[in-house]
This record gives C-alpha cells, structure tokens and sequence, in this order.
C-alpha cells in the first residue's frame, strides 16, 4: 500500500530516539565522581532504573492505582534501587530530585535530530510516548528535536500500549489513521498500532538494553518502513 496519504510521524522516545541507558550511566558516573561514590556499575544502574518502567506502568493500566505520571515511577523506582545499589546513605533529597531529572536530559542518538529534522519538512512530526509534557519538552528543547507539537501520556491519562493512547492520537488529529505512522523501536508498540490502522516504521536499536537486550533485535513483522536510523525513515519517505 502507498504511503503517500501519510501526513503526521509520531514517535516513541526512550530507545528509539534518546539512548536512556547511555546518558544514564554517563551521569551516574559524573555523579560518582562528584561525590566520591565507588564501586557502582552505572550501566547495570541504568538497566535497573530502567527494568521498574513497565511494572509501574502496569499498575496503573489495570487500575490497581489511578493516574500517576512516569516522573513517579522514575522516583519510586530510584530509592529502591539507590538500596540495592548500596548508595542511599550517600544521596540527599536534593541529589534525588537531580537524578530524576536525568530522563528529562536524555542523549539522542546521533541520527536522531537530522532524521527529524528531514521528516519535519514534509511532515508533521511530534512523540507519541509516556513520557510527561515536561519531560518530553525539556529533552526536545536539550536536545534540538524539532517538534511541531507534542503528545505525551498525560494527555490521554493511559500509557502504551493501551488503546486510549493510539484512539486518542488518531481523535485529536483528527486524521484517518491510515494518515498517522507511528515510529518506534519496539514491535508490540507498532503492532499496537497497526492494530488501530495507523502505518509503521520500525527504527533497529538493538543495544538499547545493552547486555539485557532480549527483544527489539531485529522487526518481527513486515512494518510499512524498516530501517537502522530515523535518517533511513526519511529516505523511505523520500525526504
């Protein structure tokens, strides 16, 4: 099928546009050395942080507990971790408030800002991810993501890969959902997608998880676009 009704690229975020693992463990090293803490292994760190995502989430899509934005789950998530790692005693309120601003500072990944950039001249281009308003603007404005708007969890109050978010993208913009791709690094949230209509395109980030990487190595399904980089989106579209 032609993509040339295609008019609005949503994109997910953590993983396929920012490299949370990596800017994690580069500032829990910086941390490290600032305060004089040995013996951590940032990257396992990040992983850690990393591995409460889901399960928080969860909680909230079964309605074990209402609405609750991911910035709390990235601070629960980090005083439990902060004990198993054995560095609680060595982190203040101040510290933790720092380090949960970490995922608002995301890194992208080198192709992230020149594919979207190139997208957003014949497109129009926002995420569609769990993250907050706040997170998602302050990495963009950090970052240089060049959005034409944004549309986060909290405007549909659900998070991936629940419905209301896919139903809810498709309604406010009020577009036929074979005018909407969604862009990502998972194949469940494209085939979340592609459930509701909308198009695909599948960006491979095989180390995003690094040594816990047991999904997302390669497209598990024929997606409309498969590329390596979002630079490769573009081209498929013929930007």
């Amino acid at each position: 099928m032609s993509l040339d009704n295609v008019k609005v690229l949503l994109f997910d975020t953590f993983g396929t546009l920012a490299d949370w693992r990596g800017s994690v463990t580069r500032r829990g090293e910086r941390l490290a050395a600032e305060k004089s803490i040995d013996g951590v292994d940032w990257d396992a760190f990040a992983r850690a942080w990393r591995a409460g995502y889901a399960p928080g989430m969860a909680k909230v899509k079964s309605g074990e507990r209402s609405w609750t934005p991911i910035d709390v789950i990235h601070r629960e998530r980090l005083d439990e971790i902060a004990i198993d790692f054995g560095i609680a005693d060595a982190l203040n309120e101040a510290d933790r408030q720092a380090m949960n601003l970490w995922w608002h500072q995301l890194d992208p990944w080198p192709d992230t800002v020149p594919g979207l950039t190139r997208l957003k001249t014949k497109f129009l281009i926002s995420p569609l991810s769990n993250g907050t308003l706040v997170l998602l603007s302050a990495m963009a404005k950090r970052a240089g993501m060049p959005w034409d708007f944004i549309l986060s969890s909290e405007t549909f109050k659900s998070y991936k890969r629940e419905p209301a978010v896919y139903l809810g993208a498709i309604e406010l913009l009020g577009l036929e959902p074979a005018e909407i791709m969604m862009t990502a690094a998972h194949n469940d949230d494209l085939e979340a997608a592609r459930s509701h209509g909308m198009r695909t395109a599948y960006i491979n980030r095989p180390y995003e998880y690094g040594a816990d990487q047991t999904k997302d190595i390669q497209a598990d399904e024929k997606w409309d676009i498969i590329g390596e980089t979002t630079e490769d989106i573009a081209t498929a579209l013929g930007v």
